[in-house]
């Protein structure tokens, strides 16, 4: 362990005997699986957001991520261990910070910094000496060191003296039973050593294991790697679907034989694009970082643009399989199945599903949808509703399988819908004329 300056023995002191304040900026997916999990580690803990709603949600024991049950918020909140304000004056009296903002990408596919511009000058602002600065945002290597330190150095503070600054990558996997906030291993790199054992300090209260890092440079890295690994992987099991559809193999028929292999080979499928908030868009920041330095992210690109001509692929298939019983897509009802980005979760951020039903829409279908999770979506300003799934596929001329919810009952949908495009081999134990698959 290095050698630590008193002031960050005496934060460490204040962490491990549960008196500091700790605070979350952002209280989206990932922030307030955190904040609770701070929370219930016996720290307490202040929430702040911009969003009125979610703020009042919280100071009412009420959840809004479904991961994070309402039962727990409410017994935290009663307990006095987590609150929530849009005052950003609450950070002068915090003693760790949370940084989980959004960091989307522009349209032009380099990042939008603008959410962590605004948390960081208010906690310049109102930052007093001594406090633990996280950031978990998801972003390009560099920025901890080159875009935050300068911000928080500005009023005279120097890091791993007077402050202590980390990167922390958030891995968050909604929806997943088996691993959530507690138990998935958090990785952790500081500016200097003394920053990151008090972050790794802090962290092992409320978390089961913390990994640390070098640099923050590292730790930010990480991130990228492990969605870029599933980026590129899913492009490629996609591509592979396409050329098995152009020369008529099934390609759930290879991947589920090639996964027997006992070494050598980790089993990707195909779909109808890819969702979220992390996987499409991570791998971008990396793109856009080594293009800065001349080197040219090929793998990066070509995965991004296989990926995204999956919802055309989709939408071609569902013409074709409309060709095929004489009716034209522009007319036809067709009916969506599940509009979230992945099973079982109520997140529709960067859906496939979207990008399908628009393309279906601009070819003249008439397009609506039934998900058990999303009862009402709003594309393009307008409000969609989830239709009453039996009735819908009575009254459609395909229905698509976008996202396959477990509530779904697959056989009451084959003897329902009159045809189906099944993009996520949901389908997989029927066989029938009506089914085309992915």
């Amino acid at each position: 362990m290095p050698e630590l300056p008193a002031s960050a023995n005496e934060l460490i002191a204040k962490i491990e005997s549960r008196n500091a304040v700790s605070g979350v900026i952002g209280l989206g997916y990932v922030g307030l699986p955190l904040a609770v999990e701070l929370a219930k580690s016996g720290q307490t803990v202040v929430g702040i957001d911009i969003s009125p709603d979610k703020v009042q949600s919280i100071n009412q024991g009420v959840s809004y991520i479904q991961d994070v049950p309402t039962a727990e918020v409410a017994a935290l909140v009663k307990a006095g261990k987590l609150s929530a304000t849009t005052d950003f004056h609450a950070i002068r009296k915090l003693d760790t910070i949370d940084i989980c903002v959004p960091t989307p990408l522009r349209k032009t596919k380099d990042p939008d910094m603008s959410f962590i511009d605004a948390a960081c000058r208010e906690i310049a602002l109102h930052m007093k000496p001594g406090t633990l600065v996280i950031l978990e945002s998801t972003t390009y290597p560099g920025t901890t060191d080159e875009f935050v330190l300068p911000m928080l150095e500005q009023h005279g503070l120097k890091v791993g003296e007077d402050f202590f600054l980390c990167f922390s990558p958030e891995r968050v996997d909604p929806g997943n039973p088996n691993y959530q906030t507690k138990n998935i291993p958090k990785v952790v790199g500081g500016i200097t050593p003394a920053c990151t054992e008090v972050a790794r300090r802090f962290y092992s209260l409320a978390l089961d294991h913390v990994v640390t890092v070098g640099s923050t440079r590292a730790a930010e890295m990480v991130k990228l790697l492990e969605n870029t690994f599933r980026m590129i992987n899913i492009g490629l099991v996609n591509e592979m679907a396409l050329m098995c559809d152009r020369i008529g193999i099934n390609v759930w028929e290879v991947i589920e034989a090639a996964a027997t292999k006992p070494f050598g080979f980790m089993p990707f499928y195909p779909g109808p694009g890819l969702g979220g908030h992390c996987i499409p868009i991570d791998p971008f920041y990396l793109s856009w970082k080594t293009k800065q330095a001349g080197i040219e992210a090929r793998f990066i690109e070509l995965a991004g643009q296989i990926n995204g001509q999956m919802p055309q692929f989709v939408v071609s298939k569902v013409q074709n399989a409309l060709n095929d019983v004489a009716k034209p897509v522009r007319g036809s009802r067709i009916h969506i199945l599940g509009v979230s980005y992945k099973r079982d979760i109520d997140d529709v951020r960067e859906s496939p599903a979207i990008d399908i039903m628009l393309l279906l829409e601009k070819l003249g279908a008439e397009v609506s949808y039934t998900d058990p999770h999303i009862p009402t979506l709003k594309i393009d300003g307008r409000s969609w509703q989830s239709a009453d799934l039996e009735s819908a596929l009575h009254q459609s001329d395909c229905a698509v399988i976008v996202t396959d919810h477990a509530s779904f009952d697959y056989a009451a949908i084959l003897d329902a819908a009159y045809l189906i495009v099944d993009t996520r081999n949901a389908m997989r134990n029927f066989s029938s004329p009506k089914i085309i698959r992915l």
